[in-house]
């Protein structure tokens, strides 16, 4: 999954970046409201990560814009502002769910988990399908009727990206943006790699290739 972290304290952007990469995020940091503005007009994403002390337009602004032009993106603000009328306001205008600042990463993180499921409809922490599930807290994928097989960080970022969208194709590109993050550099056929990784963990039947345009996972029936 890729995150929008947009955040104007070069400490604390760094601590959450690291993190959120470690937690198999896709991360991509700003510093001011414009930049986050311009970013979420080029890249697809799944979750931001919102402060409201921003340089130029602040946090609530940004969050006004999106919300006008109904933009369903999750948006978590993660403040320093800890008033009961900032966390109204921050909740009334839009946002999925409001953290305070300090905070520890495991909550911030839990959070973003609730606020995924919420968005994508579901009250557990599995993804799945008929064939396989995934655990997005212990990262842990389970074909039905087998063991808990555990995946590497870039592993678990592909296979939460096709059980996502059961039943959609997803390309090369749309694969690559929610397993790399900016400046990362892309690897040759790591795609390739990934999807030849979790079919020997998980079995050959699990992704399914459609020639010429992506992979897939199954619905379920």
């Amino acid at each position: 999954m890729r995150v929008l972290l947009v955040e104007d304290d070069r400490m604390i952007g760094e601590a959450i970046q690291a993190a959120l990469k470690d937690a198999s995020y896709a991360a991509d940091w700003v510093c001011d409201g414009q930049s986050a503005l311009s970013a979420l007009q080029q890249q697809c994403y799944d979750l931001v990560l919102l402060d409201l002390g921003l340089p130029g337009k602040g946090g609530l602004e940004v969050l006004t814009i999106l919300r006008a032009k109904d933009d369903p993106i999750p948006v978590v603000i993660v403040s320093a502002r800890d008033g009961l009328s900032d966390r109204l306001h921050g909740l009334d205008g839009g946002a999925d769910d409001y953290v305070v600042k300090p905070f520890d990463m495991p909550e911030l993180l839990a959070r973003m988990r609730a606020v995924l499921r919420r968005k994508g409809g579901s009250s557990s922490a599995l993804l799945g399908n008929d064939t396989v599930s995934l655990d997005t807290v212990t990262k842990e994928a389970r074909l039905k009727g087998g063991d808990p097989v555990q995946l590497s960080s870039r592993e678990f970022a592909l296979l939460s990206a096709l059980l996502l969208r059961p039943g959609a194709i997803l390309s090369r590109g749309q694969l690559e943006e929610r397993i790399y993050g900016w400046g990362e550099e892309v690897e040759s056929n790591a795609v390739e790699y990934l999807i030849h990784a979790l079919r020997r963990k998980l079995g050959s039947d699990t992704i399914k290739n459609v020639r010429g345009l992506g992979w897939m996972v199954s619905k379920s029936v």
